[in-house]
Order: C-alpha cells, then sequence, then structure tokens
C-alpha cells in the first residue's frame, strides 16, 4: 500500500510539473493569439465544398487561427512541439488569412498545397501520430491534388522574356517549393535551363521525372509551366502559370541562373 500511495505521488508530482513546464514556450506562444471560429474559416472563397471541408478539418490545427487544443496539448514537452508545429504552420500558410492574400500568393499556396499532398507529406508523420484523424484519404488527397490552377486561355502572344520581372515572379510564386542555390520541397534552379530533368545530384524525383527524358529548354519549360500535370503525369509537382507573358519573363530569369 505504501508503495502505491509512492507511485501516486510521483504521479502527481510529475503531472504538475508537466502542467507547470508547459507555460513555458520555447518556440513561441500561439495559444496567445485571439481565436477564429472555425464556421468562419475560408468563407467566400472560391474553393470546392469538398475542397473547404478537407482543409478546414483536416489542415486548420495547424494552418490557422482556428486550433483546437487538446488536454495534451498544456502538458511539456508535448505541448512545446505542438507549439513549434502550429507556429510553424501558420507561418507557412494560414487559412485565417487566405482572403488577404495578393492573387500571385494564393496560386503559389494552392499549387503547394496540390504538390504536398500528391507526395504524401503533409501532415508531418509526428503530427500523425497524435492526430491520426488529420490524415487525408486517398479520396481527400485526390481532392487537394486538384487546387492547383489549371492553364486558361490566353490573351494575346508573349513579348520577349523579362529576367527582372521573372525575378519578382518566382519571388512571389515560386519560393514556397524552390530556391536557386539549395533543394526545398523541389530541387535548386541554379543551372536549370539545359539540364537535364532529374539529374540534380542530391535530389530525390519522382520517377516520372527522372524517366522524363526531358531536357529543359525555352519550348519544354514554355510547356512544363503551362501544365505540370498534363505534360508529365505522375509529378509530384502540380503547378501552372497560365500567362504566357508569365512563363517567357520566368524562363527568362532561369536562363540568368548560370
Amino acid at each position: 500500500m505504501k508503495r502505491i500511495g509512492t507511485l501516486f505521488g510521483m504521479v502527481v508530482v510529475s503531472l504538475a510539473l508537466s502542467f507547470a513546464l508547459a507555460g513555458l514556450h520555447p518556440f513561441g506562444d500561439p495559444q496567445r493569439n485571439l481565436e477564429q471560429p472555425r464556421a468562419a474559416l475560408l468563407q467566400s472563397v472560391p474553393l470546392t465544398d469538398p475542397a473547404r471541408h478537407i482543409l478546414i478539418t483536416g489542415c486548420a490545427d495547424c494552418h490557422s487561427n482556428s486550433t483546437r487544443w487538446p488536454i495534451y496539448s498544456r502538458m511539456a514537452p508535448v505541448s512545446w512541439l505542438i507549439d513549434r508545429d502550429v507556429v510553424e504552420g501558420r507561418r507557412h500558410l494560414n487559412l485565417s488569412t487566405w482572403k488577404a492574400l495578393p492573387p500571385d500568393q494564393l496560386q503559389a499556396l494552392e499549387a503547394e498545397i496540390a504538390q504536398q499532398t500528391k507526395k504524401g507529406a503533409m501532415p508531418p508523420l509526428p503530427w500523425r501520430l497524435l492526430h491520426w484523424q488529420a490524415a487525408p484519404g486517398p479520396q481527400d488527397r485526390a481532392v487537394l491534388s486538384q487546387l492547383a490552377p489549371a492553364a486558361t486561355a490566353e490573351r494575346g502572344a508573349a513579348t520577349a522574356g523579362d529576367p527582372e520581372r521573372g525575378r519578382a515572379l518566382f519571388n512571389r510564386r515560386c519560393t514556397g517549393c524552390h530556391a536557386t542555390d539549395f533543394d526545398r520541397e523541389g530541387p535548386h534552379l541554379r543551372g536549370v535551363y539545359g539540364r537535364r530533368a532529374g539529374s540534380a545530384p542530391g535530389f530525390e524525383y519522382s520517377p516520372a521525372i527522372r524517366k522524363s527524358g526531358v531536357t529543359w529548354t525555352e519550348a519544354t519549360l514554355n510547356q512544363w509551366l503551362s501544365d505540370t500535370d498534363a505534360m508529365l503525369p505522375g509529378s509530384a509537382m502540380g503547378f501552372s502559370v497560365a500567362k504566357a507573358q508569365e512563363r517567357a519573363d520566368l524562363i527568362a530569369f532561369l536562363k540568368t541562373l548560370r
């Protein structure tokens, strides 16, 4: 009996210490933010009802101001890991501010959501272990993979590409997945012009890219940027740039990355 009492006392002390340490927020304190009602998320946003439902039920805990905080989110050290995921998730994509984003940034985010869903990278494994219900099923992945805007009919022909306009467009729409000199979700892009697809060392390409036999020229880059899925079905990238002039500007910028 005495031993049971000792164990019980240790458990009580451990729980008290865990709750006390949860008051520390080494990665930031997202629970201090004003919470937005979940019913207000993504209202009047041009999304299909299935896509809106999946984003709210599966993504809002990390990627909005409508996070639900279960009891273990107030117990250290688990609370610190959850704080870190929510702070980082909101920084990268916050559904609560979706309507305030400029069109270019929205298109880039939609493309990144589609790409990450195709790759099965979201939600990350540690989050899925604690929130198994957040993992999207096959139908959910199919819906989200179609978020990337399809190329639309163009007006007029493109003039010669401007690398400075392309640089600005790259910074607005491409840096969520790509950098010039190091790999992110996509491979680094310095030297991409004239490079064989799937050949940048150290990056894990999809089989569709590795086996494509494509070399990145003006023509192939223009086709790729028009609609990645149409050019190489099964690639991990879902993205399109509808305007011919913007594609020309991006290609002109990529050509400068020697």
